[in-house]
């Protein structure tokens, strides 16, 4: 059991999964941080969803480049840039679809984001796999 706990802290993709997880949850902060201090400024339905993407471009900024950096210890090139950005307009996709499919449904606001990040980061992680492992 031992041996098998070693081998796992030495595999690379376990170590990345790892990182990607600490960057995940510090810009899910940011995001759902953004997100409360944009409902102290105005309160509707239409404003959900507004302070919703908000905090979601804010955090996709900082995620970009803990990703690059910390998670898959890489370096900023515009084809990265542009696979990101293109794995996070389907994610976005999906966050404010769930976002919105929640709300209606009468989840509350402040666990919403909850909800929908439970589903889109697992989803997120397999498309950026791919976007960084690229050769």
């Amino acid at each position: 059991m031992k041996k098998s706990v070693s081998k796992l802290l030495k595999n690379e993709n376990a170590q990345q999964f790892a990182r990607f997880c600490i960057v995940g949850v510090i810009a899910a902060g940011i995001h759902y941080l953004v997100y409360c201090l944009m409902q102290m400024i105005h309160d509707g339905s239409l404003w959900l969803s507004i302070a919703y993407t908000i905090g979601y471009i804010v955090s996709l900024v900082c995620n970009f480049f803990m990703t690059t950096y910390f998670t898959f210890r890489s370096k900023v090139t515009v084809g990265k840039a542009a696979g990101f950005s293109g794995s996070h307009l389907i994610n976005y996709t999906l966050h404010i679809v769930l976002f919105n499919l929640f709300i209606c449904l009468g989840v509350h606001r402040l666990i919403t984001p909850i909800l929908v990040l439970m589903i889109a980061v697992p989803t997120n992680f397999t498309i950026l796999h791919f976007v960084y492992r690229k050769k």
